[in-house]
């Protein structure tokens, strides 16, 4: 059970690199526009503090931790051309060695972008009871 753990442990540390190198790549020209919008969604998401499907429910809660942000990984990693993640990577390790990157303008556009959406949910519920 112990070497079960600790493989999982490790496979959530590539990702956190993955995804850092995708944010990485996603800003690179040399990347298809739609790649980009569709990585910096991933990336976004990734990287929320907030879930689609909150962690304390029950089994479901974890979803999106397990299913959807690999998913997510793994559309956007056949999206951008090979040389470009290759670079990334490299550059995300290297960063992350020195010391992880803390963005806090990153950070307070995706709750502003969460907060707009929980807003506008909220109007078009009020809007239709009326």
């Amino acid at each position: 059970m112990e070497n079960f753990i600790e493989a999982w442990k490790e496979r959530a540390r590539q990702l956190k690199v993955e995804v850092y190198a995708l944010y990485l790549a996603y800003r690179d020209p040399r990347v298809h526009w739609a790649a980009r919008v569709f990585t910096a969604c991933v990336v976004a998401y990734a990287f929320s503090p907030i879930d689609l499907i909150p962690d304390f429910i029950p089994i479901l809660g974890y979803l999106d931790d397990f299913v959807l942000i690999p998913l997510g990984v793994k559309i956007a990693l056949s999206m951008i051309p090979a040389h470009v993640m290759a670079e990334s990577r490299e550059k995300a390790q290297e960063i992350i060695r020195r010391g992880k990157p803390v963005n806090r303008i990153a950070a307070v556009i995706i709750i502003l972008i969460w907060l707009s959406l929980a807003a506008l949910a909220i109007l078009l519920l009020t809007h239709r009871t009326q």
